[in-house]
């Protein structure tokens, strides 16, 4: 799990099970200061992976190239 922050979010490289033995790669996203749960975006559309650890991995290298989160918490690429 890698981690980024931002001016008021943190992002954090994170796996959505859909189901076992399918991951999505994704990014949580969760305000800095405020608390609250994290939202949950799923990247790389179509792409699955046979383990949560690939999912990851796949996810660190895409939270590299992310360059902020907006007011709304959406990603910015």
């Amino acid at each position: 799990m890698a981690r980024k922050e931002f001016a008021q979010f943190e992002a954090v490289s994170a796996v959505v099970p859909v189901e076992p033995g399918v991951y999505h790669a994704a990014i949580a996203v969760k305000a800095l200061y405020e608390g609250g749960a994290p939202r949950f975006h799923t990247i790389l559309p179509g792409q699955t992976f046979s383990t949560a650890t690939a999912a990851d991995a796949a996810a660190e290298q895409q939270l590299h190239a992310l360059q902020g989160v907006s007011e709304d918490a959406e990603l910015v690429w």
